[in-house]
């Protein structure tokens, strides 16, 4: 028996029907070997890869990667916009309300429980974002000394 083969980033971005480019595969590199990135993090990981590139082509390669679903943006109310590689598995994160951290969290109970809405209002949910706030435990223990 024979193990599938990973398909390469490059591999993938053609699946999406992307064009494939040196840029738009470090990007996807590094979110993916990264911990929910920040676009200035995500830009600077890029350059140690490839070298040059401005913050409007990270942001456009962001958008693009985005809406192709290979990697996912979250927004966690007063903190800027971050990105991960986790995609279509319709986790949650966790967000420290002292240091910004964020962390994931696989759902609650059971396959995605979060899609049955009390009311669905005829819409066809296919994901739900949840976060759940409060301390991580290096700012939890800060505070408790």
């Amino acid at each position: 028996m024979t193990t599938p083969r990973t398909p390469t980033t490059a591999e993938e971005l053609r699946g999406v029907g992307l064009r494939v480019t040196a840029a738009r595969v470090a990007l996807l590199e590094t979110v993916r070997s990264g911990d929910h990135l920040g676009v200035e993090a995500i830009a600077s990981g890029v350059r140690d890869r490839v070298g040059h590139i401005s913050l409007q082509a990270v942001y456009e390669a962001l958008h693009a990667l985005t809406a192709a679903g290979l990697i996912r943006r979250l927004e966690p109310p007063g903190s800027p916009a971050r990105f991960e590689g986790r995609v279509g598995d319709n986790h949650h994160h966790l967000v420290c309300r002292s240091c910004g951290v964020v962390a994931d969290v696989d759902c609650a109970v059971g396959h995605a429980p979060c899609l049955t809405a009390s009311d669905d209002r005829g819409f066809a949910i296919d994901e739900a974002e949840v976060i759940y706030w409060g301390l991580c435990p290096a700012c939890s223990t800060s505070r408790s000394s």
